[in-house]
């Protein structure tokens, strides 16, 4: 009887188990998940790459203000960083074939329905664009205690009904040797790998972000600098809420992969996962 009754509790996991293999705990972008976020009424229309986004919209973006979008325009993308450890806080990076943009959404855990590839339709109508330190932003209107206006984080409901989701596809990074490679207009926002860099703060103990009061933190966060680059042209920025904020900066020459946002005339280099940095 007993054996029975273990053959039994056997057969009920395989069988959980095989739906589950078949379900959406491997597979983020099922038929079930693409309809249930998102707004599935969207069709493709009035599409316009980001670079022409960007070109459309120059002067808002430069000069720090912002404008709501009254016609309907569409832009496609693919999600190139998200806030899975948290060092990206409610937004994401999504860029096609000639630009970058990033979408600002007032909710936490946006990485697991909008997973690094998933590509996404965008309708911009009634939706904001302007900037943050001239990084183009795409969002609502805020404004901080001291005054000042920007483009900041809409709506989890506003969000809903502005995006569909798409299928996955892969985007390389921008393999940079050298910064004058980047360009402040043309590539603020991307997927970027510098290659053989060094952090010049990493001493073998030094975390990427402490909150004890060792390093000046701005906006809770710590930048960091790299040997032959001024702290003023180029760091690598850590929230001090990143999984990683406590993890040891490694030494040595380094493959750094982010998203290379922009603050006025700063690179600001975004990890999206401790991993994103490797030996060279």
């Amino acid at each position: 009887m007993k054996q029975a009754k273990y053959i039994l509790l056997a057969m009920i996991c395989t069988l959980c188990a095989s739906c589950m293999d078949k379900g959406e705990w491997d597979n983020p972008l099922s038929d079930n998940t693409k309809t249930r976020y998102g707004n599935q009424a969207i069709t493709e229309s009035n599409l316009i790459s980001i670079e022409q986004l960007k070109t459309q919209y120059a002067n808002v973006i430069s000069n720090g203000s912002y404008t709501q979008v009254t016609e309907p325009t569409q832009i496609k993308g693919v999600v190139t960083g998200n806030d899975i450890e948290g060092n990206i806080y409610n937004e994401v990076s999504i860029q096609d074939e000639t630009g970058a943009f990033i979408i600002c959404i007032a909710q936490g855990g946006l990485y697991g329905y909008l997973p690094v590839g998933q590509e996404i339709l965008v309708e911009l109508k009634d939706l904001y664009i302007g900037s943050y330190g001239q990084q183009g932003e795409i969002g609502t209107p805020y404004t901080s205690k001291s005054g000042s206006s920007y483009v900041s984080r809409m709506s989890r409901a506003l969000w809903q009904q502005h995006y569909k989701l798409l299928d996955k596809k892969d985007v390389a990074p921008l393999e940079v040797t050298d910064l004058s490679q980047l360009d402040l207009e043309r590539d603020c926002g991307k997927l970027v790998t510098l290659k053989g860099v060094t952090i010049k703060e990493a001493d073998g103990k030094a975390v990427y972000a402490p909150s004890d009061g060792s390093v000046t933190l701005t906006a809770n966060c710590a930048n960091r600098s790299f040997l032959g680059y001024s702290s003023s042209k180029l760091v690598l920025r850590t929230s001090t809420y990143a999984d990683f904020a406590n993890a040891v900066m490694p030494t040595g020459q380094l493959d750094v992969t982010g998203i290379a946002t922009r603050f006025n005339s700063t690179w600001q280099i975004l990890l999206r996962t401790e991993s994103d940095v490797k030996a060279n």
